[in-house]
């Protein structure tokens, strides 16, 4: 399997980094390709401007059509560029982050605001009375897959349904749901180490032990059941869910993952 390993972590020798380490050590002895994004030793451009977009950039500055159009003609900044073909080549994309401010790093959401530009990850599909672009399932990612590894510095028990933070199914939502699973991607139940500012090296060494098992299955690991837009459980154009599909007792988020 081609996997792609986009890291985000400013300190090479902290948690992350020997997660993103024994990652790429254990999944290349199980005979993957393996590629390495290291955001902040890339020195990654998190913000995007019109630099990104050379002579397609208008002014005023137009993200989404001015993106297309470079993308379209083969213009996009080198970095950009170089990213998306990586992106393409990966069959597997394993995002290591520690949880920060209830969500990605600002490096690795400026990696998405940058990479995910229109037509390479929206903006594609037709929209017609049964179909509403090739969103949620579809679209030029489809047919890859996702895990994330999230350091938190909080115990579990802060990151349930009861715990102060929320679940921390929801809190990934817009990362697994809005951003991975819109252009297709598919998410892998995400694995998730917590107690990240009190790791002790027996601790560590359990982790590391959890994370070599799991990469082990994850050819034969299911992803996350999220609903498909275009194939009956919405209504459009409105992407209503559809009544009588709500599986009892689950609300918020939950009611777009199939039970």
């Amino acid at each position: 399997m081609r996997t792609l390993i986009v890291h985000a972590h400013p300190e090479p020798d902290s948690l992350n980094g020997s997660l993103t380490d024994v990652a790429v050590s254990a999944l290349t002895a199980a005979g993957h390709e393996v590629r390495v994004s290291d955001l902040y030793a890339m020195n990654w451009k998190a913000v995007v401007d019109a630099g990104d977009y050379g002579p397609h950039a208008s002014h005023p500055l137009r993200v989404v059509g001015d993106s297309a159009r470079a993308f379209d003609a083969g213009t996009l900044s080198a970095d950009v560029a170089a990213e998306q073909e990586k992106l393409a080549w990966a069959q597997l994309i394993v995002f290591q982050f520690p949880l920060w401010w209830y969500s990605m790093p600002a490096i690795l959401k400026g990696w998405v605001d940058r990479v995910f530009t229109a037509h390479f990850a929206y903006g594609v599909g037709e929209h017609s009375a049964t179909r509403y672009g090739e969103r949620y399932g579809e679209g030029t990612l489809a047919g890859r897959k996702a895990l994330l590894s999230v350091t938190i510095g909080g115990p579990r028990d802060h990151y349930t349904a009861r715990g102060i933070n929320g679940p921390i199914e929801d809190l990934l939502f817009p990362i697994q749901h809005g951003i991975l699973y819109y252009p297709g991607i598919e998410s892998l139940p995400p694995f998730v180490t917590y107690g990240a500012d009190r790791m002790t090296p027996d601790r560590h060494a359990e982790v590391v032990a959890a994370w070599r098992e799991r990469l082990r299955t994850v050819d034969s690991t299911a992803p996350i059941p999220f609903r498909r837009q275009n194939f009956g459980d919405y209504a459009i154009p409105s992407l209503q869910l559809k009544p009588g599909l709500e599986p009892e007792g689950r609300t918020g988020f939950g009611l777009h993952v199939r039970a």
